[in-house]
């Protein structure tokens, strides 16, 4: 079950399950099922704080995802995002926020599919899968 949780900011997710069919048929198409994933919408500030006490890293940064799987093809965990910085990200972008909010939600999911990001490599993968699914949503 996918599930969107507000920390400490005022969020509001539009087409909440139109997302959830869209995050669950991208999943299976990697193989996967999704058992209990969590969305956090939450400021800058709360994911620095995550990101200081569980990563030991003091920068912002836009998602952190936390892998809670215990079954090899059923994707479990907790994902924080800022909403701050996504917003940030879409205005430099110059794309539309709901836009860059979707590419972010992507991003977390395909953390958890064992996709990483660390390398030019990495990062080339992520953001060609980043657009193939954003290629498949429809509101």
């Amino acid at each position: 079950m996918i599930r969107f949780f507000n920390e400490d900011v005022p969020y509001k997710l539009p087409h909440k399950q139109g997302i959830r069919q869209w995050l669950k048929q991208q999943a299976q198409q990697e193989g996967y099922t999704i058992g209990d994933l969590n969305y956090i919408f939450c400021s800058d500030e709360y994911v620095l704080q995550v990101n200081r006490d569980y990563l030991q890293h003091d920068y912002y940064t836009d998602i952190i995802t936390f892998d809670q799987s215990e079954e090899e093809e059923k994707l479990e965990g907790d994902i924080y995002i800022s909403v701050d910085r996504v917003a940030d990200n879409a205005a430099q972008l110059g794309i539309p926020a709901e836009q860059e909010m979707l590419r972010v939600l992507a991003h977390g999911l395909l953390h958890l599919c064992g996709y990483a990001d660390k390398g030019a490599e990495e990062e080339i993968q992520m953001r060609k899968k980043e657009d193939e699914w954003l290629h498949h949503y429809t509101a």
